[in-house]
């Protein structure tokens, strides 16, 4: 009896649960939940990026970039949210969610390390550049405290979805580059132990979990076209990226109560993602670079049409989602200087950006654990790259030997803050009339990247 109670509840309310497959150590930072910021230099500038794509990150943004990287080179880096979710209710009641906490926790992270073979005599693949990178590209981190009216839908994710990136890029001329790789999307317990819980209050005292996990592969490709060149240096560059569809097929455990209720299977897919960038140097000389950026992505949704629950004593928890395709526009720019006389041996960067991002979620299928709204957000980022005889914190020579003719060449940071303020959004005729009511979120993001020039 007591398995028959449970069950009809889960079924009543198994949106909760379902929300558990979405859940990684981050935070929604991007249209629904992708996280946007994969490094502080593409931050600073609302990762209007993709055309300029000239530090390593360039393996996320657009891999041909890599082609403009010389030697072995990393960045690497985290980012820090904070924020609140506020929420109404019909009746006027107000209520505060987190990130689980004042900055959510373990912080998105980001590693690139790219290794150009331009120096070594071996043909055609001189102009070949290798590269490999993990981040975490999809996040979700929101708790609402438990006597929120929708209560039933409160979650706590702890899946920790890591994207492996083995990646290459070939440059076939001064005005051709392209690149691919491979998105390996994994669960992995350095941020946890890729299971998920969720505090259920139907019926009141009831703790459901939903342990799955998956691994599944997909693609990106990105060309680079640069049309005119003053001194060897971009003056244009155009960029096009492709990012695949790629499904989950997420296994595991549905428990009530500690117990074993049903082995567990929801299929979860990601969506193809195209952009489209164009960068403009008005200044570009031995002293200045001035660079201004717009990228378009558009985010396609539609496959993300449901997240159903199947349960291995032949129940389905259906979940309809039926999300929308959406445009997200990026607007960039970078003055830096390149031999500033207060610091002649270092190059220094000022930067801004704004972001415009429509919602793929219909007021319908809208949940608390998304409550995503169309956005503005505006981004400032310093960078500073030490090289020649400058020195690193004061102390750390910026350029030094360390095997032979192997040595760090420079020494870089990048930071950046962002805000994100989501337009006031009031659900009325939402499938579950619980979640009806107004909702209002802003998020703050810091992003710290370093570099080292080998």
């Amino acid at each position: 009896m007591r398995i028959t109670t449970a069950l009809s509840a889960a079924t009543r309310w198994s949106s909760f649960a379902v929300l558990l497959v979405l859940g990684v150590p981050a935070v929604s930072h991007g249209e629904a939940f992708r996280v946007l910021d994969q490094g502080a230099a593409a931050s600073g500038q609302g990762t209007a990026f993709a055309a300029q794509a000239d530090d390593p990150s360039a393996l996320h943004y657009n891999p041909a970039g890599m082609t403009q990287l010389q030697g072995v080179q990393f960045y690497g880096g985290l980012l820090l949210v904070g924020g609140s979710y506020n929420y109404t209710s019909p009746a006027g009641a107000n209520y505060k969610g987190d990130l689980d906490g004042s900055i959510a926790w373990p912080p998105p992270i980001h590693f690139y390390l790219t290794a150009s073979l331009d120096k070594y005599d071996i043909g055609f693949l001189k102009n070949l550049t290798l590269g490999i990178g993990v981040n975490s590209p999809y996040g979700l981190m929101i708790n609402w405290p438990q006597n929120v009216p929708f209560s039933a839908l409160d979650t706590r994710a702890t899946l920790p979805m890591l994207d492996i990136k083995p990646t290459m890029a070939y440059r076939f001329n001064d005005y051709l580059s392209i690149g691919g790789g491979l998105d390996i999307y994994t669960f992995a317990s350095i941020a946890g132990e890729g299971a998920g819980q969720v505090n259920s209050f139907i019926p009141p005292s009831t703790n459901v979990e939903l342990r799955v996990k998956d691994t599944a592969v997909g693609y990106n490709v990105g060309v680079m076209l640069t049309p005119w060149r003053t001194d060897g240096k971009p003056r244009l560059n155009l960029a096009f990226v492709y990012r695949s569809q790629t499904t989950l097929n997420l296994n595991g455990n549905f428990l009530v109560n500690g117990g074993l209720l049903a082995d567990a299977r929801v299929d979860f897919t990601l969506p193809n993602i195209y952009t489209g960038a164009v960068a403009y140097w008005p200044i570009r000389d031995e002293e200045r670079e001035w660079k201004l950026e717009v990228d378009i992505d558009y985010a396609d949704w539609h496959s993300f049409k449901q997240l159903n629950i199947q349960l291995s004593n032949g129940v389905t928890l259906p979940e309809p989602r039926n999300w929308n395709g959406v445009f997200i526009a990026h607007v960039g720019t970078e003055y830096k200087w390149l031999r500033p006389a207060v610091l002649p041996d270092w190059e220094v960067a000022a930067r801004f950006g704004y972001i415009r991002s429509q919602t793929p979620v219909p007021e319908q299928t809208f949940e608390p654990a998304v409550p995503d709204a169309n956005y503005n957000s505006f981004s400032v980022g310093l960078g500073f790259l030490c090289k020649d005889q400058g020195r690193f914190l004061g102390f750390i020579k910026c350029t030094t030997p360390i095997i032979g003719p192997v040595g760090i060449k420079g020494i870089g940071f990048d930071v950046a803050y962002k805000n994100q303020i989501y337009e006031s959004r009031t659900i009325t005729n939402n499938i579950r009339p619980i979640v009806n009511g107004t909702y209002d979120t802003i998020l703050h993001a810091g992003v710290m990247s370093l570099r080292i020039n080998f």
